[in-house]
């Protein structure tokens, strides 16, 4: 799909489509999983004021929640008109610490700047995820987070999917944690933790887990903790999913 209906999307679905986008996330009967998503982020991110790089923003929404929580934000869109009505929420809100960009997160090249970079709902947008997650290494300092939050696997194939893919020609990938890691290592992050949305429960996996001789008292101990594990490896596909990917 082509980048130009992402550009065009906002114009595209009409008055009543745009009146939703940009009054989220109270406009969508699903603001509550929208809250819990973002305390969830909140708990991950580095505490203010670091600097945040917020990607594929739409309406802005995002960007001014992380504003109000203290962090120096720049979000960015690829839909001039979606920044539009990200200024015209700021000016609304009166938030002073974000600042918006009209760029190609797939291309975005802001040298090692900020200390935190978040996909919220919108890497599965991309053309190219490879791309984006090498520009957002880049643009983040030593030490820096990435945090992408993705609806999991088969999103591509759902209704409401498939009816804007049809309608709208957007972008519409499956996004599951294996093609983030995938992509996220051969960018150059080093490590990451792989989180249920809240609608699940705690983390399904880190890669970088406290050795075994901290949890287990016994080597068959040990082995039981590593089948487990193994067991749940594939439910990393099926389910929303937060991916927290880390740069050395």
């Amino acid at each position: 799909m082509s980048k130009q209906a992402e550009i065009d999307y906002i114009t595209n679905i009409g008055p009543d489509g745009a009146y939703h986008a940009q009054n989220k996330p109270y406009s969508d009967p699903r603001c509550g999983n929208y809250f819990l998503d973002l305390g969830a982020i909140f708990l991950l991110l580095p505490p203010p004021p670091a600097r945040l790089l917020d990607l594929g923003i739409g309406s802005g929404w995002t960007s001014i929640i992380f504003a109000q929580r203290g962090y120096q934000v720049t979000g960015q869109d690829i839909a001039p008109a979606m920044i539009e009505l990200a200024q015209l929420n700021k000016k609304k809100t009166g938030v002073t610490n974000v600042d918006f960009l009209v760029s190609d997160y797939e291309s975005i090249a802001i040298p090692e700047l900020f200390d935190c970079a978040v996909f919220y709902d919108s890497l599965h947008h991309s053309v190219n995820e490879q791309a984006a997650l090498t520009a957002v290494y880049r643009s983040l300092k030593p030490g820096g987070i990435c945090i992408t939050v993705e609806p999991g696997k088969d999103h591509h194939l759902s209704p409401g999917t498939q009816y804007a893919i049809e309608t709208y020609g957007v972008t519409e990938k499956e996004m599951h944690p294996g093609k983030i890691i995938a992509c996220a290592r051969n960018a150059g992050f080093t490590s990451y933790r792989v989180i249920r949305r809240p609608h699940g429960k705690g983390v399904l996996f880190d890669s970088s887990p406290p050795p075994f001789i901290e949890r287990c008292e016994t080597f068959i101990g040990e082995v039981y903790q590593a089948f487990r594990k193994l067991r749940r490896a594939p439910s990393l596909l099926n389910v929303g999913n937060i991916v927290v990917l880390y740069k050395s």
